[in-house]
């Protein structure tokens, strides 16, 4: 049986201190630890459908920042590892901050500019490089919280906004702050999603349209990240209930 193990990013940044925010150092160090360890990297999709190794790394970076491109992806490539990118379209090519409850605190603040997310020319360079490109829904709701029509126009609007830019399949999904629930989890599933990922603090196994991710973030230092993606550390997690959310 496949160990995989699914990382949930956010921005790269020298400078920006959110909690969101790696820098390029800490993602190498971490990134170099698991390859140390044998894990193979693969994308979500392919991790998740298939794992191609006995152990299976998954890196994953939510809301498509712009320093993702810049900063995330020379580093990935250097190591040989590619990675998923989750794209909010609505937000792809605006050239402004993003902003939604969450990240909207850095606006009109000295560090604005890190809100900023990628082109569609900035994406396509990324599938060309074997990065798998996902959807992020169009505008970043909390998804459990939307009626029907809505839940459809983020799922599957998203999907088709990803699929007539880049002329290739959208088949997987991140749900913005790991909101989801039955309802929803059915509804990526009419929408055409094979697989979809969340942010879980129960990190046993998965299931392909309710995937569970280890989420990283500013605070984590070298031993906190060893805990975190260990194996024992995640086989107890994955036995009790979810504590506390985030």
């Amino acid at each position: 049986m496949s160990e995989i193990l699914v990382l949930c990013y956010h921005a790269v940044s020298e400078r920006w201190k959110a909690d969101l925010a790696v820098t390029p150092g800490a993602l190498r160090r971490q990134v170099e630890l698991l390859l140390g360890r044998g894990y193979v990297p693969a994308t979500f999709r392919a991790a998740v459908a298939a794992a191609p190794a006995p152990r299976t790394l998954a890196i994953t970076f939510d809301d498509a920042f712009r320093s993702v491109f810049e900063l995330a992806f020379p580093l990935l490539s250097e190591l040989g590892a590619p990675a998923t990118v989750f794209v909010p379209t609505q937000h792809v090519d605006s050239g402004q901050p993003m902003a939604w409850p969450g990240i909207d605190q850095w606006l009109g603040g000295p560090h604005e500019q890190e809100l900023v997310g990628m082109s569609w020319k900035d994406v396509a360079t990324l599938a060309g490089a074997g990065w798998e490109i996902g959807s992020h829904t169009r505008t970043h709701p909390r998804l459990t919280q939307l009626d029907e029509a809505a839940l459809a126009r983020e799922l599957a609007g998203s999907r088709q906004d990803c699929e007539a830019q880049l002329a290739i399949p959208c088949l997987s999904l991140a749900y913005p702050y790991g909101d989801v629930d039955a309802r929803v989890a059915a509804a990526a599933a009419s929408a055409g999603y094979h697989a979809a990922a969340e942010l879980s603090r129960r990190l046993g196994g998965g299931r392909a349209l309710r995937w569970p991710r280890v989420g990283v973030y500013n605070a984590d230092g070298e031993l906190r990240f060893r805990l975190k993606t260990g194996r024992a550390l995640r086989r107890v997690r994955a036995l009790g209930p979810v504590v506390r959310g985030r």
